[in-house]
Protein backbone atom coordinates (compact mmCIF):
# COMPACT_ATOMS: atom_id res chain seq x y z
CA UNK A 1 0.00 0.00 0.00
CA UNK A 2 1.01 3.34 -1.05
CA UNK A 3 1.46 6.13 1.96
CA UNK A 4 -1.13 8.64 1.73
CA UNK A 5 0.46 12.24 1.29
CA UNK A 6 -1.25 15.68 1.74
CA UNK A 7 -1.97 17.42 -1.73
CA UNK A 8 -0.21 20.28 -0.09
CA UNK A 9 3.07 18.83 0.52
CA UNK A 10 3.20 17.36 -3.32
CA UNK A 11 6.12 19.10 -4.99
CA UNK A 12 5.17 19.54 -8.56
CA UNK A 13 8.36 18.69 -10.87
CA UNK A 14 9.11 20.80 -14.32
CA UNK A 15 7.75 19.17 -17.35
CA UNK A 16 11.08 18.69 -18.73
CA UNK A 17 11.78 16.63 -15.65
CA UNK A 18 9.12 14.31 -15.84
CA UNK A 19 9.20 13.50 -19.60
CA UNK A 20 12.99 12.76 -19.58
CA UNK A 21 12.17 10.69 -16.33
CA UNK A 22 9.45 8.57 -18.18
CA UNK A 23 11.79 8.36 -21.19
CA UNK A 24 15.29 7.19 -19.35
CA UNK A 25 12.45 4.25 -17.53
CA UNK A 26 11.20 3.44 -21.22
CA UNK A 27 14.90 2.93 -22.51
CA UNK A 28 15.62 1.02 -19.63
CA UNK A 29 12.84 -1.39 -19.98
CA UNK A 30 13.74 -1.75 -23.83
CA UNK A 31 17.24 -2.18 -22.71
CA UNK A 32 16.65 -5.08 -19.99
CA UNK A 33 13.54 -6.54 -21.33
CA UNK A 34 12.44 -7.88 -18.20
CA UNK A 35 10.98 -4.60 -16.40
CA UNK A 36 13.81 -4.80 -13.70
CA UNK A 37 17.55 -5.44 -13.50
CA UNK A 38 18.26 -8.45 -12.06
CA UNK A 39 20.68 -7.33 -8.46
CA UNK A 40 23.74 -9.01 -8.43
CA UNK A 41 23.89 -12.69 -6.30
CA UNK A 42 26.91 -12.20 -3.92
CA UNK A 43 30.24 -12.96 -5.10
CA UNK A 44 32.38 -15.99 -4.53
CA UNK A 45 34.17 -14.51 -1.50
CA UNK A 46 31.31 -12.40 -0.11
CA UNK A 47 29.21 -13.82 2.43
CA UNK A 48 25.08 -15.06 1.64
CA UNK A 49 23.37 -13.27 4.22
CA UNK A 50 20.33 -15.72 5.95
CA UNK A 51 17.61 -16.13 3.88
CA UNK A 52 19.51 -15.21 0.48
CA UNK A 53 20.78 -18.33 -0.75
CA UNK A 54 19.92 -19.66 -3.79
CA UNK A 55 19.74 -23.05 -5.66
CA UNK A 56 23.47 -23.46 -6.95
CA UNK A 57 24.79 -21.64 -4.02
CA UNK A 58 26.15 -24.04 -2.13
CA UNK A 59 27.02 -25.86 -5.38
CA UNK A 60 29.67 -23.39 -6.60
CA UNK A 61 31.84 -23.92 -3.13
CA UNK A 62 32.11 -27.33 -4.51
CA UNK A 63 32.44 -26.99 -8.15
CA UNK A 64 33.66 -23.36 -8.60
CA UNK A 65 31.81 -20.44 -10.61
CA UNK A 66 34.80 -21.27 -13.34
CA UNK A 67 33.12 -25.18 -13.36
CA UNK A 68 30.08 -23.45 -15.28
CA UNK A 69 32.09 -23.25 -17.85
CA UNK A 70 32.43 -22.03 -21.66
CA UNK A 71 31.31 -18.39 -20.67
CA UNK A 72 27.69 -17.60 -21.27
CA UNK A 73 27.47 -20.28 -23.47
CA UNK A 74 25.22 -23.47 -22.19
CA UNK A 75 26.37 -26.59 -23.22
CA UNK A 76 23.61 -29.32 -24.01
CA UNK A 77 20.37 -27.04 -25.55
CA UNK A 78 19.18 -30.03 -26.67
CA UNK A 79 16.02 -32.25 -25.51
CA UNK A 80 13.50 -30.58 -23.14
CA UNK A 81 15.43 -27.80 -21.23
CA UNK A 82 14.01 -25.43 -18.23
CA UNK A 83 15.42 -22.71 -16.04
CA UNK A 84 15.53 -22.58 -12.09
CA UNK A 85 14.96 -18.91 -10.39
CA UNK A 86 14.97 -16.52 -6.98
CA UNK A 87 14.80 -12.56 -6.47
CA UNK A 88 18.41 -12.74 -7.63
CA UNK A 89 16.80 -12.56 -11.53
CA UNK A 90 14.82 -9.33 -10.42
CA UNK A 91 11.57 -9.41 -12.75
CA UNK A 92 11.51 -11.89 -15.70
CA UNK A 93 9.49 -11.79 -19.06
CA UNK A 94 7.96 -15.40 -19.18
CA UNK A 95 6.51 -14.74 -22.65
CA UNK A 96 10.14 -14.28 -23.97
CA UNK A 97 11.69 -17.28 -21.84
CA UNK A 98 9.01 -19.48 -23.40
CA UNK A 99 9.47 -18.27 -27.24
CA UNK A 100 13.26 -19.05 -26.36
CA UNK A 101 12.33 -22.65 -26.04
CA UNK A 102 12.01 -23.39 -22.33
CA UNK A 103 9.53 -25.93 -21.12
CA UNK A 104 9.85 -25.80 -17.67
CA UNK A 105 11.31 -23.86 -14.70
CA UNK A 106 11.47 -23.86 -10.91
CA UNK A 107 11.66 -20.92 -8.96
CA UNK A 108 12.13 -20.90 -5.11
CA UNK A 109 9.23 -20.56 -2.33
CA UNK A 110 11.11 -20.97 0.97
CA UNK A 111 14.18 -21.47 2.92
CA UNK A 112 14.20 -22.72 6.70
CA UNK A 113 11.46 -21.94 8.88
CA UNK A 114 11.07 -18.16 8.25
CA UNK A 115 12.08 -17.39 4.69
CA UNK A 116 10.12 -16.50 1.33
CA UNK A 117 11.60 -15.80 -1.33
CA UNK A 118 10.03 -11.96 -3.01
CA UNK A 119 9.72 -13.11 -6.09
CA UNK A 120 7.74 -16.08 -5.82
CA UNK A 121 4.48 -15.37 -6.41
CA UNK A 122 5.12 -13.17 -9.67
CA UNK A 123 7.10 -15.80 -10.74
CA UNK A 124 4.86 -18.45 -9.96
CA UNK A 125 2.20 -16.94 -11.82
CA UNK A 126 4.03 -15.54 -14.83
CA UNK A 127 5.60 -18.64 -15.81
CA UNK A 128 2.13 -20.41 -15.60
CA UNK A 129 0.49 -17.60 -17.64
CA UNK A 130 3.11 -17.91 -19.92
CA UNK A 131 2.86 -21.83 -20.77
CA UNK A 132 5.46 -23.06 -19.24
CA UNK A 133 5.51 -26.35 -16.68
CA UNK A 134 6.65 -24.94 -13.23
CA UNK A 135 7.43 -26.06 -9.84
CA UNK A 136 8.34 -24.52 -6.82
CA UNK A 137 11.82 -25.46 -4.24
CA UNK A 138 12.68 -25.14 -0.74
CA UNK A 139 16.21 -24.18 0.25
CA UNK A 140 17.05 -26.86 3.52
CA UNK A 141 19.02 -25.88 6.31
CA UNK A 142 19.12 -28.64 8.39
CA UNK A 143 20.68 -26.88 11.03
CA UNK A 144 17.55 -24.80 11.89
CA UNK A 145 14.63 -27.16 12.16
CA UNK A 146 13.78 -30.69 11.88
CA UNK A 147 12.70 -31.80 7.99
CA UNK A 148 8.76 -32.67 9.07
CA UNK A 149 9.28 -28.95 10.21
CA UNK A 150 10.77 -27.09 7.08
CA UNK A 151 8.21 -29.42 4.59
CA UNK A 152 5.28 -28.12 6.47
CA UNK A 153 6.27 -24.73 5.91
CA UNK A 154 7.24 -25.42 1.88
CA UNK A 155 3.91 -26.98 1.38
CA UNK A 156 2.10 -24.12 3.34
CA UNK A 157 3.91 -21.59 1.03
CA UNK A 158 4.47 -22.22 -2.38
CA UNK A 159 4.85 -25.83 -2.54
CA UNK A 160 1.64 -27.50 -2.69
CA UNK A 161 0.72 -29.61 -5.79
CA UNK A 162 -2.67 -29.44 -8.25
CA UNK A 163 -3.07 -32.02 -11.39
CA UNK A 164 -3.28 -29.51 -13.71
CA UNK A 165 -0.68 -30.23 -16.08
CA UNK A 166 1.51 -27.31 -15.00
CA UNK A 167 2.23 -27.89 -11.74
CA UNK A 168 5.54 -30.17 -10.92
CA UNK A 169 6.40 -32.04 -7.58
CA UNK A 170 7.99 -29.64 -5.11
CA UNK A 171 11.82 -30.11 -4.96
CA UNK A 172 13.79 -30.35 -1.54
CA UNK A 173 17.28 -28.34 -2.40
CA UNK A 174 20.11 -29.92 -0.05
CA UNK A 175 23.61 -28.67 -0.79
CA UNK A 176 26.53 -27.49 0.49
CA UNK A 177 25.75 -25.38 3.21
CA UNK A 178 26.83 -21.68 1.61
CA UNK A 179 26.46 -19.84 5.50
CA UNK A 180 28.82 -22.74 6.79
CA UNK A 181 29.99 -26.17 7.65
CA UNK A 182 29.03 -28.37 4.61
CA UNK A 183 26.92 -30.35 6.27
CA UNK A 184 24.87 -28.30 8.67
CA UNK A 185 27.03 -30.20 11.67
CA UNK A 186 24.89 -33.35 11.70
CA UNK A 187 26.21 -36.88 10.88
CA UNK A 188 25.01 -38.79 8.32
CA UNK A 189 22.70 -40.60 10.61
CA UNK A 190 20.77 -37.25 11.50
CA UNK A 191 21.00 -36.51 7.86
CA UNK A 192 19.15 -39.80 6.90
CA UNK A 193 16.70 -39.04 9.45
CA UNK A 194 15.97 -35.12 8.33
CA UNK A 195 16.09 -35.94 4.60
CA UNK A 196 13.46 -38.72 5.30
CA UNK A 197 11.46 -36.70 7.47
CA UNK A 198 11.08 -33.93 4.73
CA UNK A 199 10.10 -36.68 2.32
CA UNK A 200 7.56 -38.06 4.16
CA UNK A 201 5.79 -34.55 5.39
CA UNK A 202 5.41 -33.72 2.20
CA UNK A 203 4.37 -36.51 0.53
CA UNK A 204 1.57 -36.39 3.44
CA UNK A 205 0.68 -32.78 2.34
CA UNK A 206 0.57 -33.17 -1.23
CA UNK A 207 0.45 -36.54 -2.12
CA UNK A 208 3.78 -36.39 -4.42
CA UNK A 209 7.28 -37.69 -4.08
CA UNK A 210 9.59 -34.97 -3.72
CA UNK A 211 12.33 -34.16 -6.03
CA UNK A 212 15.87 -34.13 -4.12
CA UNK A 213 18.64 -31.07 -5.95
CA UNK A 214 21.88 -32.33 -5.02
CA UNK A 215 25.44 -32.96 -5.98
CA UNK A 216 26.97 -36.72 -6.01
CA UNK A 217 29.86 -34.86 -3.80
CA UNK A 218 27.51 -33.37 -1.11
CA UNK A 219 24.77 -36.68 -1.05
CA UNK A 220 27.80 -39.13 -0.87
CA UNK A 221 29.41 -37.26 2.08
CA UNK A 222 27.05 -35.89 4.40
CA UNK A 223 24.37 -39.17 3.99
CA UNK A 224 27.22 -41.30 3.99
CA UNK A 225 26.33 -42.76 0.09
CA UNK A 226 22.59 -43.41 1.06
CA UNK A 227 20.52 -45.33 -1.25
CA UNK A 228 17.41 -44.82 0.60
CA UNK A 229 16.15 -42.05 -1.36
CA UNK A 230 16.70 -43.99 -4.41
CA UNK A 231 13.21 -45.62 -5.56
CA UNK A 232 11.19 -42.69 -3.95
CA UNK A 233 12.26 -39.38 -4.79
CA UNK A 234 13.81 -38.24 -8.50
CA UNK A 235 17.10 -36.97 -8.91
CA UNK A 236 17.77 -33.52 -9.46
CA UNK A 237 21.68 -33.45 -10.13
CA UNK A 238 23.64 -30.39 -10.10
CA UNK A 239 27.31 -30.82 -12.45
CA UNK A 240 28.20 -27.53 -14.28
CA UNK A 241 30.59 -28.13 -16.67
CA UNK A 242 30.76 -31.51 -18.17
CA UNK A 243 29.28 -33.62 -20.71
CA UNK A 244 27.51 -36.08 -18.16
CA UNK A 245 26.50 -35.85 -14.95
CA UNK A 246 28.38 -37.81 -11.96
CA UNK A 247 25.63 -39.13 -10.10
CA UNK A 248 25.21 -39.79 -6.03
CA UNK A 249 25.39 -42.75 -4.65
CA UNK A 250 22.08 -45.15 -4.68
CA UNK A 251 20.03 -42.91 -7.61
CA UNK A 252 19.90 -45.00 -11.20
CA UNK A 253 19.63 -42.39 -12.95
CA UNK A 254 18.83 -38.27 -12.83
CA UNK A 255 15.71 -37.04 -13.75
CA UNK A 256 16.71 -33.19 -13.89
CA UNK A 257 20.26 -32.35 -14.68
CA UNK A 258 21.42 -28.48 -13.60
CA UNK A 259 24.23 -28.53 -16.21
CA UNK A 260 25.34 -24.84 -16.55
CA UNK A 261 25.23 -21.66 -13.84
CA UNK A 262 25.62 -18.94 -16.16
CA UNK A 263 23.21 -20.04 -18.92
CA UNK A 264 21.45 -16.97 -21.55
CA UNK A 265 17.19 -17.10 -21.76
CA UNK A 266 15.80 -14.79 -23.60
CA UNK A 267 13.51 -12.75 -20.95
CA UNK A 268 15.98 -13.04 -17.50
CA UNK A 269 18.74 -10.47 -17.21
CA UNK A 270 21.72 -11.72 -17.03
CA UNK A 271 23.08 -15.46 -15.70
CA UNK A 272 20.68 -17.84 -14.87
CA UNK A 273 21.05 -21.48 -14.51
CA UNK A 274 19.90 -24.15 -17.18
CA UNK A 275 18.61 -27.32 -16.64
CA UNK A 276 18.36 -30.39 -19.16
CA UNK A 277 15.01 -33.48 -18.82
CA UNK A 278 15.83 -36.79 -19.07
CA UNK A 279 12.97 -37.55 -21.26
CA UNK A 280 10.00 -36.15 -23.80
CA UNK A 281 7.87 -33.37 -23.23
CA UNK A 282 5.10 -35.93 -23.10
CA UNK A 283 7.21 -37.48 -20.07
CA UNK A 284 7.87 -34.05 -18.45
CA UNK A 285 4.04 -33.50 -18.58
CA UNK A 286 3.61 -37.32 -17.00
CA UNK A 287 5.72 -36.05 -14.07
CA UNK A 288 3.43 -33.22 -13.92
CA UNK A 289 0.54 -35.00 -13.55
CA UNK A 290 1.85 -37.90 -11.39
CA UNK A 291 1.38 -40.80 -14.16
CA UNK A 292 4.82 -41.34 -14.70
Amino acid sequence: MLAYRSPSRRLKRPRGAVLAGALGSAVALILTGTGTAAAAAPAPDEPVRSGQAWMGAGTRIEQGPASSAGGVTPMDTSGVQGIDVSHWQGAINWGSVKAAGIDFAYMKATEGTSFKDSRFNANYTGSYNAGLIRGAYHFARPNVSNGATQANYFATNGGGWSRDGKTLPGVLDIEHNPYGAMCYGLSTTQMRTWINDFYNTYKARTTRDVVIYTTASWWNTCTGRWTGMSAKSPLWVAHWGTASPTIPAGFPTWTIWQYTATGRVGGVSGDVDRNKFNGSFARLQALANNTA
